[in-house]
């Protein structure tokens, strides 16, 4: 069985992680998504909040699991017996990111990480601007999945 690990801090899930994870299912049997927690963050969600947003947007999925995780992914992946890291690419500044973090963990255990490209119709979106459309009032609604509601 093909799994992969989509670890994020999806604060909050967007379109385009939605997309990318639509997508990995169609490749793998499994796509699991790993929900980093860092406590040096700070998180406008949390960790129940993100975690239901994906719950509820893959709800008829069965393919796609959600989990929490802490420490290195490459140790995680170890730990749950997967073999592959899904990525999503939105520009280049990304690919040269994401491409030495691939190197490192493929150093530290034999997992290849696999990128797929955004949709062009969500590579502008990142959670940040997300985030920041939210505390500004704006209609953030056009950027993330129906699962991704704020109670004001």
């Amino acid at each position: 069985m093909k799994r992969a690990l989509f670890p994020g801090s999806f604060d909050p899930l967007t379109l385009g992680h939605y997309d990318i994870i639509q997508r990995g299912v169609t490749l793998f049997d499994e796509v699991i998504v790993a929900i980093g927690i860092n406590a040096d963050k700070n998180y406008m969600f949390s960790l129940d909040q993100r975690k239901k947003f994906i719950v509820d947007a893959f709800k008829d999925e069965p393919k796609v699991k959600v989990v929490t995780y802490k420490g290195l992914t490459v140790h995680f992946c170890k730990e749950l017996g997967v073999e592959f890291i899904l990525r999503g690419l939105r520009n280049p500044a990304d690919f040269e990111f994401e491409k030495a973090i691939a190197h490192t963990n493929r150093d530290l255990a034999p997992i290849e990480t696999v990128f797929l490209l955004t949709a062009a119709k969500t590579s502008y979106i990142a959670s940040s601007i997300v985030r920041d459309v939210i505390r500004n009032d704006g209609d953030y609604t056009k950027l993330v999945p129906k699962s991704v509601r704020i109670e004001k």
